[in-house]
C-alpha cells in the first residue's frame, strides 16, 4: 500500500511540470511559426534548434526544411536529410515524406535510394491526416512516380519494409 501511495504521490507532483512542459512548447512553436511567418528567421530557427535538440519531431522537420531551403541558415541538404530522418524515424509523415522525397528525387544527398524513399512516402501516406490533403496527393503522386521506376522485387522489399518499420521514441 505504501509503495502505491508513494507512486501516487510522484505522479501527481509529476504531472505539474508535465503540463508547464506541453505549455510551454506549444507556445514556442506558435512563436516560432508566427516568427517564420514575420521573416523573423532567426527567432524561429532559435526556438526550433532548441526543441529539435529535445528530440521533438515537429521541431526537427521544420528546421530540417530550412535547411532544404537556406531560409535562415546556410542551405545545407546533409543537415536537412538528418533531421528529417531523426523525425520520421519518431513516425513524423511530413518528415517521413520529406526524406523520401530526397532520397528518390533530391540532389544527392543522401545518395539516391529509390526502395527506402518508397518506404518512407508510403509510411507518410498512412500517417498523413484529412488537414494534410495537399500534401497527401503529392505524396501519393511520389509514390507513384517511383513505382513506375522500380521492378516488382525492389516494390516489394520496400513493402516489406514499411511493414516492418517501427518508430524509435526519441532519446531525449
Amino acid at each position: 500500500m505504501k509503495i502505491i501511495l508513494m507512486a501516487l504521490l510522484s505522479f501527481f507532483l509529476a504531472a505539474p511540470i508535465f503540463s508547464v512542459v506541453a505549455q510551454s512548447l506549444e507556445a514556442d512553436m506558435k512563436r516560432a511559426a508566427g516568427a517564420y511567418e514575420r521573416k523573423d528567421m532567426s527567432t524561429a530557427v532559435r526556438i526550433w534548434k532548441a526543441w529539435a535538440a529535445k528530440g521533438n519531431a515537429e521541431a526537427q522537420t521544420l528546421l530540417g526544411a530550412m535547411y532544404w531551403s537556406g531560409e535562415g541558415v546556410s542551405r545545407d541538404h546533409k543537415e536537412a536529410a538528418r533531421l528529417y530522418l531523426l523525425a520520421a524515424q519518431q513516425g513524423y509523415a511530413r518528415a517521413q515524406n520529406d526524406i523520401g522525397f530526397m532520397l528518390g528525387f533530391g540532389e544527392g544527398i543522401p545518395p539516391h535510394d529509390d526502395v527506402e524513399a518508397y518506404k518512407w512516402i508510403k509510411l507518410a501516406i498512412d500517417r498523413y491526416t484529412a488537414k494534410n490533403q495537399e500534401r497527401l496527393d503529392q505524396a501519393r503522386k511520389d509514390l507513384e512516380t517511383l513505382r513506375s521506376r522500380m521492378t516488382a522485387a525492389q516494390i516489394a522489399e520496400a513493402d516489406k519494409r514499411a511493414k516492418a518499420w517501427k518508430p524509435v521514441v526519441s532519446k531525449r
